[in-house]
């Protein structure tokens, strides 16, 4: 991890030095909101292959990863786009096609996972998941774990309560803590040192940030160092767990960056309706990633009419009057 010093660099750089093939990457964002999509977009843009994906709860960024054929594992909880997407349609369509491998924990327990891999623990214990088919159904064999030295010999571990009688609880479950080469996050400020300050839910972010090896953060707005001191309680993730910083205004499109800009429903259900064609599936990462040098040239395509449409209202952190169907 770097220590205090400006880490400010262009996207295309950061992600090519930190994002080689097969390596295990985390992305940070829930579903619609604060998806790191131009960092997405770049690594599927440099082709990488053969990732190993860790997410939260997450749906644009992990379906469009998948859908360009960047990943071949996923570890995640759910992967959704809410109403556009209750599940991922590209991500659906691997699975049942043989061309993803998926190990599925609860949403508590991957905030575990993450939770210990910032602690420096092996695992972490819960009572999630008794009772049900996670603690059963494995999506990784045996003979993948063995051959793969970053993989937990086992998916969990139900394990009778060490302590006997002293409580109520009779049986846990050990969680295998996970330790991403990078995380990759999108955040409304950051100052150059690697600062950063999340507005609103953090999801799992944070955990993630501090369970990575390395740290990618893109910012809507870069600010001054000073200006993150003055309300330190506010800062999130400190400095000397990020390696690189990217401002990129409107980094989480089409989905939302809370208090900056509310996601897209014209641009999700166009995704939604190519996504289920492989026809259009492929004009489509043709027209909006292959074809598009950058993020701002995206957005420029899309329309500045249309982006300011989804602009937050400073009271709610919403926009106010979308059409959201």
């Amino acid at each position: 991890m770097n220590n205090r010093q400006d880490k400010v660099m262009g996207l295309s750089e950061a992600v090519d030095r930190m994002v080689p093939d097969a390596s295990h990457i985390s992305i940070g964002g829930f579903t619609i909101n604060r998806n790191p999509m131009a960092a997405v977009y770049e690594i599927m843009r440099q082709k990488k292959k053969d990732l190993h994906l860790y997410a939260h709860s997450n749906g644009q960024g992990v379906d469009e990863l998948i859908g360009a054929g960047c990943v071949s594992r996923l570890e995640i909880a759910y992967g959704g786009s809410g109403r556009f997407a209750p599940t991922c349609v590209r991500f659906r369509k691997a699975v049942e096609n043989g061309r993803l491998k998926v190990e599925d924990y609860s949403n508590y327990q991957m905030t575990l996972r993450f939770m210990a891999g910032a602690m420096g623990v092996p695992f972490l214990p819960t009572r999630s998941g008794l009772g049900t088919d996670i603690i059963e159904k494995w999506g990784f064999a045996n003979r993948v774990r063995q051959q793969d030295p970053r993989l937990p010999d086992k998916k969990l571990v139900v394990l009778d309560n060490p302590f006997g009688t002293w409580t109520e609880t009779r049986q846990v479950v050990l969680v295998p803590a996970i330790r991403p080469d990078v995380t990759i996050l999108h955040v409304q400020q950051c100052d150059p040192q690697g600062t950063a300050r999340i507005e609103g839910l953090t999801f799992a972010d944070v955990e993630q940030a501090k369970a990575a090896r390395q740290v990618l953060i893109t910012c809507e707005r870069l600010v001054e160092t000073k200006t993150m001191r003055q309300d330190p309680d506010r800062n999130q993730i400190p400095f000397y767990s990020v390696d690189a910083v990217v401002p990129i205004h409107g980094g989480a499109y089409p989905t939302a960056c809370y208090g900056c800009y509310d996601y897209d429903p014209v641009y999700l259900n166009q995704y939604r309706i190519a996504a289920g064609d492989e026809k259009r599936y492929q004009a489509y990462l043709k027209k909006n990633v292959y074809a598009v040098p950058n993020h701002a040239r995206l957005l420029g395509q899309v329309g500045k009419d249309r982006f300011e449409a989804l602009k937050a209202d400073p009271r709610t952190g919403y926009a106010t009057g979308l059409d959201r169907h």
